[in-house]
């Protein structure tokens, strides 16, 4: 027996000629295999966006995100200002991950948990300290606390 979540449903869509070009071209650009693939990914995107907007709005909820930085290590006191920042924030730090790229230059991802304005400020803190070169924030997810 199918469950109801895994059940494909077909349905049409009715698009001005410009748009379903714009949709190929996205399609051949980024790989995918067909038009419903890339319109699924493109409704999860909008429904992560809608999950955080809510979650802020109505000041609950937990989010999950991931924050990716490249950074010069050999910038003075960048690691401790990093961890610092990380210790000092009302959000639940899941996971870190630290990889050398080269000589000067390491990758580090940060997997979050906590309340979107918590996750965007401490993105934005960290992004913004000297010797970091690359800070990008995935939204990934929300979900109900059980308390």
């Amino acid at each position: 027996m199918e469950n109801k979540e895994d059940a494909i449903i077909r349905f049409s869509v009715s698009l001005q000629q410009n748009l379903l070009d714009e949709l190929d071209n996205r399609i051949i650009k980024n790989g995918y295999s067909s038009r419903s693939e890339l319109v699924r990914d493109m409704i999860r995107e909008r429904l992560v966006e809608d999950s955080w907007s809510r979650a802020d709005s109505e000041d609950k909820g937990l989010i999950v995100a991931v924050v990716v930085l490249i950074y010069d290590h050999h910038q003075r006191e960048l690691n401790q200002r990093m961890i610092d920042i990380q210790h000092e924030s009302h959000i639940s730090i899941l996971c870190t991950t630290h990889v050398h790229l080269d000589a000067h230059n390491c990758l580090e991802t940060i997997i979050l948990r906590g309340k979107p304005a918590d996750i965007m400020h401490l993105h934005l803190e960290i992004g913004g300290l000297k010797g970091v070169k690359f800070s990008k924030l995935t939204k990934a997810s929300s979900f109900e606390s059980n308390t």
